[in-house]
Protein backbone atom coordinates (compact mmCIF):
# COMPACT_ATOMS: atom_id res chain seq x y z
CA UNK A 1 0.00 0.00 0.00
CA UNK A 2 1.33 3.19 -0.92
CA UNK A 3 2.23 5.79 1.77
CA UNK A 4 -0.70 8.51 0.16
CA UNK A 5 -3.20 4.95 0.46
CA UNK A 6 -1.98 4.22 4.11
CA UNK A 7 -3.10 8.22 5.08
CA UNK A 8 -6.20 8.19 3.27
CA UNK A 9 -7.23 5.05 5.26
CA UNK A 10 -5.60 6.10 8.87
CA UNK A 11 -7.25 9.48 9.07
CA UNK A 12 -8.29 12.38 6.93
CA UNK A 13 -6.05 14.38 5.05
CA UNK A 14 -8.38 17.38 5.57
CA UNK A 15 -10.32 17.36 8.41
CA UNK A 16 -13.63 18.98 9.36
CA UNK A 17 -15.78 18.90 11.42
CA UNK A 18 -17.13 16.64 13.56
CA UNK A 19 -20.98 18.00 14.61
CA UNK A 20 -23.32 15.76 17.02
CA UNK A 21 -23.51 15.87 20.20
CA UNK A 22 -21.07 14.64 23.01
CA UNK A 23 -22.59 11.62 25.39
CA UNK A 24 -24.16 12.48 28.47
CA UNK A 25 -21.66 11.16 30.23
CA UNK A 26 -18.61 12.91 29.18
CA UNK A 27 -17.36 15.05 31.62
CA UNK A 28 -16.96 18.92 30.92
CA UNK A 29 -14.12 19.81 30.18
CA UNK A 30 -12.24 20.22 26.80
CA UNK A 31 -9.02 22.39 25.31
CA UNK A 32 -11.38 25.93 24.41
CA UNK A 33 -9.42 29.19 25.75
CA UNK A 34 -9.64 32.60 24.80
CA UNK A 35 -7.51 35.07 26.02
CA UNK A 36 -6.60 38.89 25.31
CA UNK A 37 -3.29 37.07 22.25
CA UNK A 38 -5.04 34.12 21.14
CA UNK A 39 -7.92 31.88 20.72
CA UNK A 40 -8.16 27.91 20.48
CA UNK A 41 -11.37 26.31 19.74
CA UNK A 42 -10.89 22.72 19.91
CA UNK A 43 -12.67 20.06 16.96
CA UNK A 44 -14.25 18.42 20.24
CA UNK A 45 -16.29 21.50 20.71
CA UNK A 46 -17.64 22.45 17.10
CA UNK A 47 -20.81 20.80 17.67
CA UNK A 48 -24.65 20.88 15.86
CA UNK A 49 -25.88 23.26 18.70
CA UNK A 50 -23.28 26.00 17.92
CA UNK A 51 -23.65 26.04 14.40
CA UNK A 52 -24.91 28.98 12.37
CA UNK A 53 -27.35 29.96 9.50
CA UNK A 54 -25.87 32.27 6.48
CA UNK A 55 -29.17 33.28 4.41
CA UNK A 56 -27.57 33.54 1.32
CA UNK A 57 -27.31 30.07 1.51
CA UNK A 58 -29.58 26.93 1.26
CA UNK A 59 -29.01 23.80 2.73
CA UNK A 60 -26.02 24.80 4.75
CA UNK A 61 -24.70 25.60 7.94
CA UNK A 62 -21.40 27.07 9.03
CA UNK A 63 -19.37 27.14 12.41
CA UNK A 64 -17.94 30.28 12.41
CA UNK A 65 -14.09 30.09 13.79
CA UNK A 66 -13.76 33.59 14.06
CA UNK A 67 -15.30 36.93 13.07
CA UNK A 68 -13.86 40.84 14.54
CA UNK A 69 -14.25 41.08 17.99
CA UNK A 70 -12.33 43.63 20.68
CA UNK A 71 -9.37 41.80 21.85
CA UNK A 72 -8.91 39.60 19.04
CA UNK A 73 -7.92 39.46 15.12
CA UNK A 74 -10.22 42.12 13.37
CA UNK A 75 -9.12 41.86 9.89
CA UNK A 76 -11.26 38.38 8.96
CA UNK A 77 -13.90 36.10 9.16
CA UNK A 78 -13.66 32.47 9.03
CA UNK A 79 -15.94 29.79 9.14
CA UNK A 80 -16.16 26.12 7.84
CA UNK A 81 -19.15 25.66 6.28
CA UNK A 82 -21.75 22.41 5.77
CA UNK A 83 -23.60 22.16 2.44
CA UNK A 84 -26.10 18.94 2.13
CA UNK A 85 -26.66 17.86 -1.46
CA UNK A 86 -28.95 20.36 -3.71
CA UNK A 87 -27.71 23.08 -1.65
CA UNK A 88 -25.51 26.32 -1.96
CA UNK A 89 -26.30 29.57 -2.83
CA UNK A 90 -26.56 32.06 -6.07
CA UNK A 91 -24.87 35.15 -4.19
CA UNK A 92 -23.16 34.00 -1.39
CA UNK A 93 -20.92 36.89 -0.46
CA UNK A 94 -23.33 40.19 0.86
CA UNK A 95 -20.90 42.59 0.99
CA UNK A 96 -19.44 43.78 -2.52
CA UNK A 97 -16.65 44.86 -0.94
CA UNK A 98 -15.21 42.09 0.67
CA UNK A 99 -13.27 39.29 -0.91
CA UNK A 100 -13.18 35.65 -0.15
CA UNK A 101 -11.20 32.68 -0.29
CA UNK A 102 -12.55 28.77 0.07
CA UNK A 103 -10.93 26.05 0.64
CA UNK A 104 -12.36 22.27 0.15
CA UNK A 105 -11.93 19.88 3.44
CA UNK A 106 -14.50 16.82 1.91
CA UNK A 107 -16.88 16.36 -0.76
CA UNK A 108 -16.83 18.28 -3.67
CA UNK A 109 -18.10 21.99 -4.21
CA UNK A 110 -19.04 23.60 -7.71
CA UNK A 111 -17.96 27.13 -7.73
CA UNK A 112 -18.84 29.45 -11.05
CA UNK A 113 -17.67 32.23 -11.54
CA UNK A 114 -18.59 34.84 -14.36
CA UNK A 115 -19.87 31.73 -16.01
CA UNK A 116 -17.26 29.27 -15.36
CA UNK A 117 -17.93 26.73 -13.65
CA UNK A 118 -15.08 24.84 -11.45
CA UNK A 119 -15.56 21.46 -9.11
CA UNK A 120 -13.36 21.63 -6.51
CA UNK A 121 -12.67 18.77 -4.56
CA UNK A 122 -10.26 17.79 -1.41
CA UNK A 123 -7.16 20.23 -1.40
CA UNK A 124 -9.51 22.87 -3.97
CA UNK A 125 -9.50 26.28 -3.62
CA UNK A 126 -10.73 29.52 -5.05
CA UNK A 127 -9.79 32.98 -4.40
CA UNK A 128 -12.98 35.49 -5.23
CA UNK A 129 -12.05 39.07 -5.04
CA UNK A 130 -14.70 41.71 -3.65
CA UNK A 131 -16.85 42.35 -6.51
CA UNK A 132 -16.79 38.96 -8.19
CA UNK A 133 -19.59 37.62 -9.68
CA UNK A 134 -19.90 34.13 -8.10
CA UNK A 135 -21.92 31.41 -7.13
CA UNK A 136 -21.70 27.68 -5.38
CA UNK A 137 -23.43 24.56 -5.18
CA UNK A 138 -23.09 20.70 -3.72
CA UNK A 139 -24.28 18.87 -7.54
CA UNK A 140 -22.93 15.41 -5.83
CA UNK A 141 -24.46 12.96 -3.55
CA UNK A 142 -22.13 13.47 0.12
CA UNK A 143 -22.19 16.52 2.19
CA UNK A 144 -18.83 19.01 1.84
CA UNK A 145 -16.91 21.06 4.48
CA UNK A 146 -14.78 23.90 3.25
CA UNK A 147 -13.09 26.45 4.60
CA UNK A 148 -14.49 30.11 4.03
CA UNK A 149 -12.60 33.02 5.02
CA UNK A 150 -13.24 36.48 4.56
CA UNK A 151 -11.59 40.07 4.47
CA UNK A 152 -12.92 44.02 3.35
CA UNK A 153 -10.09 43.96 0.40
CA UNK A 154 -7.63 47.04 0.98
CA UNK A 155 -7.68 48.57 -2.45
CA UNK A 156 -3.95 49.64 -3.70
CA UNK A 157 -3.85 52.02 -6.77
CA UNK A 158 -2.76 50.31 -9.96
CA UNK A 159 -2.97 46.75 -8.49
CA UNK A 160 -6.35 44.59 -8.95
CA UNK A 161 -6.42 41.00 -8.01
CA UNK A 162 -7.39 38.38 -10.15
CA UNK A 163 -9.15 35.53 -9.16
CA UNK A 164 -7.62 31.87 -8.23
CA UNK A 165 -8.52 28.84 -8.18
CA UNK A 166 -6.43 25.46 -8.02
CA UNK A 167 -5.73 22.50 -5.49
CA UNK A 168 -2.98 22.70 -2.85
CA UNK A 169 -1.64 19.24 -4.22
CA UNK A 170 -0.80 20.35 -7.31
CA UNK A 171 1.64 23.39 -6.22
CA UNK A 172 4.82 22.87 -5.09
CA UNK A 173 5.32 23.08 -1.80
CA UNK A 174 8.48 25.83 -1.14
CA UNK A 175 11.20 24.47 1.65
CA UNK A 176 11.85 27.15 4.68
CA UNK A 177 14.99 27.98 4.42
CA UNK A 178 18.08 25.64 6.16
CA UNK A 179 15.34 22.92 6.97
CA UNK A 180 16.44 20.46 5.06
CA UNK A 181 12.46 20.85 3.70
CA UNK A 182 11.20 19.08 6.86
CA UNK A 183 8.98 22.85 7.59
CA UNK A 184 7.47 23.51 3.83
CA UNK A 185 4.83 26.17 2.41
CA UNK A 186 2.39 25.67 0.00
CA UNK A 187 1.34 28.91 -1.22
CA UNK A 188 -1.86 29.28 -3.11
CA UNK A 189 -1.88 33.48 -3.73
CA UNK A 190 1.36 34.75 -5.11
CA UNK A 191 3.39 36.27 -2.28
CA UNK A 192 4.81 38.72 -4.76
CA UNK A 193 1.93 40.51 -6.32
CA UNK A 194 0.97 43.33 -4.09
CA UNK A 195 -2.43 43.41 -5.65
CA UNK A 196 -2.91 40.44 -2.58
CA UNK A 197 -3.76 42.15 1.06
CA UNK A 198 -3.72 38.43 1.92
CA UNK A 199 -1.89 35.25 2.07
CA UNK A 200 -3.38 31.67 2.35
CA UNK A 201 -1.09 28.94 3.02
CA UNK A 202 -1.05 25.46 3.80
CA UNK A 203 2.06 24.73 6.17
CA UNK A 204 3.70 21.21 6.34
CA UNK A 205 5.83 19.75 9.26
CA UNK A 206 7.35 16.75 9.23
CA UNK A 207 7.58 14.76 12.66
CA UNK A 208 10.18 16.48 14.90
CA UNK A 209 10.21 20.01 13.11
CA UNK A 210 9.75 23.33 14.22
CA UNK A 211 9.28 26.91 14.01
CA UNK A 212 12.52 27.30 16.43
CA UNK A 213 11.47 30.76 17.72
CA UNK A 214 8.88 33.01 18.35
CA UNK A 215 7.60 34.58 15.57
CA UNK A 216 6.04 38.26 16.57
CA UNK A 217 4.76 40.30 13.96
CA UNK A 218 2.09 42.64 12.57
CA UNK A 219 -0.07 39.98 11.06
CA UNK A 220 -3.08 38.51 12.45
CA UNK A 221 -3.31 34.50 11.49
CA UNK A 222 -5.95 31.71 11.33
CA UNK A 223 -4.63 28.44 11.83
CA UNK A 224 -6.90 25.52 10.77
CA UNK A 225 -5.13 22.37 11.41
CA UNK A 226 -5.92 20.00 8.09
CA UNK A 227 -4.19 16.88 9.91
CA UNK A 228 -1.29 15.56 12.56
CA UNK A 229 -0.73 16.93 15.98
CA UNK A 230 1.78 19.12 17.95
CA UNK A 231 2.16 21.65 20.60
CA UNK A 232 2.02 25.23 19.61
CA UNK A 233 3.17 28.03 21.60
CA UNK A 234 0.99 30.72 22.14
CA UNK A 235 1.60 33.82 24.05
CA UNK A 236 3.54 32.27 27.17
CA UNK A 237 1.99 29.36 26.54
CA UNK A 238 2.50 25.86 25.49
CA UNK A 239 -1.04 24.45 23.58
CA UNK A 240 -1.85 20.67 22.28
CA UNK A 241 -3.60 20.97 18.92
CA UNK A 242 -4.56 18.00 16.49
CA UNK A 243 -6.34 17.84 13.16
CA UNK A 244 -9.98 19.67 13.13
CA UNK A 245 -8.49 22.42 15.80
CA UNK A 246 -8.30 26.11 14.89
CA UNK A 247 -6.49 28.91 16.51
CA UNK A 248 -7.53 32.54 16.12
CA UNK A 249 -3.88 35.17 16.99
CA UNK A 250 -4.14 39.03 17.13
CA UNK A 251 -0.87 40.67 15.73
CA UNK A 252 1.70 40.61 17.71
CA UNK A 253 1.00 37.07 19.61
CA UNK A 254 4.33 35.54 20.10
CA UNK A 255 4.11 31.95 18.48
CA UNK A 256 6.40 28.92 17.66
CA UNK A 257 5.65 24.83 17.42
CA UNK A 258 6.78 21.65 17.46
CA UNK A 259 5.70 18.74 15.19
CA UNK A 260 5.74 15.62 17.69
CA UNK A 261 4.53 13.06 14.99
CA UNK A 262 4.09 10.51 14.32
CA UNK A 263 2.48 11.54 11.28
CA UNK A 264 3.35 14.76 9.28
CA UNK A 265 1.30 18.03 10.93
CA UNK A 266 -0.23 20.49 8.37
CA UNK A 267 -2.60 23.65 8.26
CA UNK A 268 -4.53 25.89 6.71
CA UNK A 269 -2.76 29.70 7.59
CA UNK A 270 -4.32 32.92 7.20
CA UNK A 271 -2.17 36.33 7.18
CA UNK A 272 -3.38 39.83 6.57
CA UNK A 273 -0.05 41.14 4.36
CA UNK A 274 1.20 44.15 1.66
CA UNK A 275 -0.14 47.49 3.33
CA UNK A 276 0.65 49.94 4.98
CA UNK A 277 -0.32 50.85 8.35
CA UNK A 278 -4.02 52.68 8.77
CA UNK A 279 -3.72 55.20 11.54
Amino acid sequence: MSELATARTSAPAYQGAIGGLPPQSNLLSDRAVVTEAYTVIPRGVLRDIVTSVFPEWQGARAWVLNRPVSGGPTTFAQSIVEVAPGGGAKRPEPQAEVEGFVFVLSGALSVTVDGAEHVLTEGGFAFLPAGTDWSAANNGVEPTQFQWLRKRYAPLAGHAPRVVVGNERDIEPTPMPETDGAWRTTRMLDPEDLAFDMHVNVVTFDPGASIPFAETHVMEHGLYVLEGKAVYRLNDDWVEVEAGDYMALRAFCPQACYAGGPSRFRYLLYKDVNRQIAL
